[in-house]
C-alpha cells in the first residue's frame, strides 16, 4: 500500500506537468493527467479518515448485503445491486465500493479517448470539484454520474450522427432508466429533458431529430413507471416515502444556505460551504455567491456563442436539465428530509453546466493555457484540501474488523459517542494564530460506526437509539480504537 509520501509524490508530479505545459504535446499532458486523475481518484480514501465511507454508504452497503430480498425502497436498488455483484468477486463491500469507483473513472476516460468525444473537455471535467468529490466518495452519485456521461454521448449522437438515430436513443432512454436505478432524482433529469424538448420543439420538428427523441422520452417514461409499478408492489410505497424523515419547517437560516448551495451549481471549481451559521460563516458562502454569479455570466456568453446548428439543441438540454434538477431537488426539500444543497446535491446540475462551458470553450478558443494551468491547480488543491481529515482508514478498518466476530449476534449499530468530540487545532504561520476545527467524519464514534457498518453490513445502523432490546445493539463505545 502507498504511505503518504508516495501519495503526495504523484500530486507534485501535477505541478510539474503545470510547469512543462510549453514543453509536453498537447494530447500528452492530458494523457497524464488522465493517469494520474485515476490512481489519485482510487488511492485517496485509503488516506481519509473515514475512507469515503458514510450513512448513506451504510445505508447502500445494507441494501446490497440483503439482496436478493431487499427489505426496503429508500434507496433505489442500482448502486446496491452493483456492489452485490462486485462483492461476490472480492468478499469485501469497501474493497467492491472502490473498484466500482475506479472502474467508472477508467472507462469514461478511456471511451473518451478511444471514441474521441472530447476527450480533453472530459478529463479537465474530472479535475472539477464535483467528480473529484463523487467518485473518493462510496455514494450512488458514482453510477448516476457515469450513465449521465454515456447520456451525453448518445444523445450527442443522435443530433451529430446521421445513422443509427434510433439506436442512440434506445441506448439514451437506457442510460436515463439507469440513472433513476441508481438515485430517484434522475426523473428530474428526464423532466429537464422534457422541458428542453419543449423549447426546442418548433426547431427539430422537421428535422431527423424529432422522433429519435421523442421516442427517447416515451421508452424513459415507461422504463422509470416500470420500476414504481415494482416499487409500490414489492414495498408497498412508491419511492420509499413512508421511510423519509419531515422537512425543516418555515423559513430559516438553512434556507439562505440552500438558495446559495443552489446557485453554486454553476462553478465548477470552489464549492466551500462551512458547517458553521455563524456571522463569519455566512459572510464568506455570500462572497463564493458573488464568485458564483460572476462565473454564471462568464459561462453564459460562451452558451451564446453555441452555433444555430444541430449542436446547439445539444447545449440547450445540457443548461435546461442543469436548471430543472438543480430547482427541483431544491424544492423537494420542502417536502422531505433531505440534505443542504451542496456538491454531492447539485452534482448532475453542475456536470452539465461545465461540461456544456468546456465543449464551447475549446470550439471558441485557440489557447487552453490558462484554463489548463487553473484546473490543475484545484486539481490539486482538492486533493490536498482532502487530505486535512487525513488518517489511515485500513488500519483503523483493521482494529475494528479484529473485534467484530465478537458482536455476530448484534442486529443494529448506534453511534453513542457523538457528545465526545475530538477538535483538530491548525495552527497559522506568520500571523501566529491558531483556531480549532470538528471534522464530523474523524470523530471516533463516527469512524467506528462507519468501519463497523462496511464489515458487516447486515447490522444496521440506527439514527436513533429507540430499540427496546438493548442486547441487540451494538454501541460503538463497545468498539475500541487505538
Amino acid at each position: 500500500m502507498l504511505a503518504i509520501d508516495d501519495f503526495l509524490k504523484i500530486i507534485w508530479r501535477t505541478f510539474l506537468i503545470i510547469a512543462s505545459n510549453d514543453d509536453v504535446s498537447n494530447m500528452l499532458k492530458y494523457k497524464v493527467l488522465a493517469f494520474i486523475i485515476i490512481v489519485v481518484y482510487f488511492f485517496q480514501p485509503f488516506f481519509i479518515a473515514n475512507g469515503g465511507i458514510g450513512a448513506d454508504s451504510l445505508s447502500y452497503f445494507g441494501i446490497a448485503a440483503d439482496l436478493p430480498f431487499p427489505e426496503t425502497n429508500l434507496f433505489p436498488l442500482g448502486y446496491p445491486v452493483l456492489l452485490r455483484i462486485m462483492y461476490e468477486f472480492c468478499n469485501d463491500y469497501f474493497l467492491a465500493s472502490r473498484i466500482l469507483s475506479f472502474l467508472f473513472t477508467g472507462i469514461i476516460l478511456g471511451f473518451s479517448y478511444y471514441k474521441k468525444f472530447y476527450f480533453r473537455e472530459t478529463v479537465l471535467l474530472f479535475t472539477g470539484k464535483t467528480l473529484f468529490f463523487v467518485f473518493i466518495q462510496t455514494m450512488s452519485e458514482g453510477p448516476f454520474i457515469f450513465f449521465m456521461y454515456f447520456l451525453f454521448y448518445f444523445l450527442h449522437e443522435i443530433f451529430m450522427r446521421e445513422e443509427r438515430k434510433y439506436i442512440n436513443a434506445l441506448c439514451a432512454s437506457l442510460m436515463l432508466i439507469c440513472m433513476f436505478l441508481t438515485r430517484y432524482s434522475g426523473v428530474y433529469v428526464l423532466l429537464g429533458f422534457i422541458i428542453a424538448f419543449g423549447v426546442i420543439f418548433n426547431r427539430v420538428k422537421n428535422t431527423n431529430c424529432f422522433k429519435p427523441l421523442l421516442f427517447c422520452i416515451v421508452m424513459s417514461g415507461l422504463g422509470i413507471a416500470g420500476y414504481l409499478l415494482f416499487n409500490y408492489l414489492y414495498f408497498g410505497s412508491v419511492v420509499g416515502e413512508n421511510e423519509r424523515g419531515l422537512p425543516s419547517n418555515g423559513f430559516s437560516i438553512y434556507t439562505i444556505r440552500n438558495v446559495l448551495g443552489l446557485f453554486n451549481l454553476v462553478n465548477p471549481f470552489v464549492g466551500l460551504k462551512p458547517a458553521s451559521i455563524s456571522l463569519p460563516s455566512m459572510i464568506f458562502q455570500f462572497l463564493i455567491f458573488v464568485l458564483d454569479v460572476a462565473i454564471a455570466v462568464y459561462f453564459f456568453k460562451y452558451y451564446k456563442k453555441a452555433k444555430e446548428e444541430q449542436i446547439a439543441f445539444f447545449h440547450i438540454i445540457l443548461w435546461t436539465v442543469a436548471l430543472v434538477y438543480g430547482v427541483c431537488l431544491w424544492v423537494s426539500g420542502w417536502f422531505q428530509q433531505i440534505e443542504e444543497m451542496n456538491v454531492r446535491m447539485m452534482a448532475a446540475a453542475n456536470i452539465c453546466v461545465f461540461f456544456s462551458f468546456l465543449i464551447l470553450y475549446f470550439e471558441n478558443s485557440d489557447s487552453d493555457k490558462w484554463l489548463w494551468r487553473i484546473a490543475c491547480l484545484f486539481f490539486v488543491f482538492h486533493t490536498l484540501y482532502n487530505l486535512k481529515d487525513h488518517g489511515d482508514f485500513l488500519k483503523n478498518r483493521k482494529i475494528i474488523k479484529s473485534q467484530m466476530s465478537k458482536f455476530n449476534d448484534k442486529k443494529y449499530l448506534f453511534n453513542d459517542e457523538e457528545n465526545w468530540v475530538t477538535m483538530t487545532t491548525y495552527d497559522i504561520p506568520v500571523i501566529h494564530k491558531s483556531f480549532k476545527y470538528k471534522h464530523t467524519n474523524s470523530q471516533k464514534g463516527s469512524l467506528k460506526e462507519n468501519i463497523a457498518g462496511s464489515v458487516n453490513p447486515k447490522i444496521k445502523w440506527l439514527l436513533n437509539d429507540t430499540v427496546r432490546d438493548k442486547s441487540k445493539v451494538l454501541y460503538t463505545s463497545q468498539l475500541k480504537l487505538k
